[in-house]
């Protein structure tokens, strides 16, 4: 059996993509690059002061932005859907951070991130009712 090890995003600003995804999810943060990273970095002859990969870990699986530049097709085959207690607030608040509102439901607000990534804010009261029921 496998595990959900982490998940990537190919995105054109690796940094600006996981300051926000840091700051979405909870309990989320951007790791700090080691050394490691500064010599795979040079070994690859890129500049270990811009690193071409973040890491962002948290309690679930850690998510990785890595950049690759070029185009990337307009709707994701696979999304978040992220629980929130208050999605207006939210909703507020991510985008003062760069996303974007494509469209909002009742009890969801499908949204996009800086790079245009889409996600969904799904009320938190609504799924623990859907659930149960």
């Amino acid at each position: 059996m496998g595990a959900i090890h982490e998940i990537v995003f190919d995105c054109d600003q690796p940094a600006v993509l996981a300051e926000f995804w840091a700051d979405l999810l909870d309990g989320y943060a951007v790791r700090q690059p080691d050394m490691t990273s500064a010599a795979l970095s040079l070994a690859l002859g890129l500049d270990p002061a811009e690193p071409t990969t973040i890491m962002v870990d948290g309690p679930g699986p850690s998510l990785c932005f890595q950049n690759v530049e070029g185009q990337r097709p307009e709707n994701n085959r696979v999304h978040f859907d992220i629980g929130v207690t208050n999605r207006a607030a939210e909703v507020d608040r991510l985008s003062l951070s760069g996303a974007s509102v494509e469209r909002v439901l009742p009890t969801y607000t499908i949204m996009r991130d800086p790079e245009g990534n889409q996600f969904v804010l799904v009320d938190s009261k609504a799924e623990a009712e859907r659930v149960a029921a």
